[in-house]
């Protein structure tokens, strides 16, 4: 039995990390993509690649310093929920995070604009096709 479909190769996988910041009032950040990026334009929550040697976690905490200067604890990262898609010549494995403790005030580094929302809000943004089955879910959780 073969585990590709014939004439198909499998793709690499992209493992990427992302998180659900909660408020204080419930309502979850989501930052603008900037021009020049893939995606450009697109709402997502803030995150990154995994670098090699990187546990998921501490990948996630080093995204966070680097594209809001906050500060997470690994113990404040609470697994919530994954999506996989097909980007390109790659399968995306998104993995998403919900954090509601933090130190510092999110300030946008790399992205052009950051956005508090209540999580019924995110099925009207514009967000990649990766974080669209995410809302559902973060809509019960939330």
């Amino acid at each position: 039995m073969s585990v590709s479909s014939p004439g198909k190769l499998p793709k690499t996988p992209l493992i990427v990390v992302a998180a659900a910041l909660v408020d204080r009032d419930g309502r979850l950040l989501v930052q603008q993509r900037p021009e020049g990026l893939s995606m450009a334009g697109l709402w997502e929550f803030p995150g990154g690649k995994i670098e090699p040697g990187e546990t998921p976690e501490a990948a996630l905490i080093r995204e966070l310093d680097e594209e809001l200067a906050i500060d997470v604890d690994h113990a404040c990262l609470a697994p919530a929920c994954f999506a996989s898609d097909t980007l390109g010549d790659k399968h995306l494995l998104l993995l998403l995070y919900v954090c509601r403790k933090w130190r510092g005030t999110p300030v946008a580094q790399h992205a052009s604009a950051l956005r508090w929302v209540r999580p019924v809000e995110l099925h009207g943004l514009d967000m990649p096709p990766a974080d669209k089955p995410l809302i559902g879910l973060l809509e019960a959780l939330i």
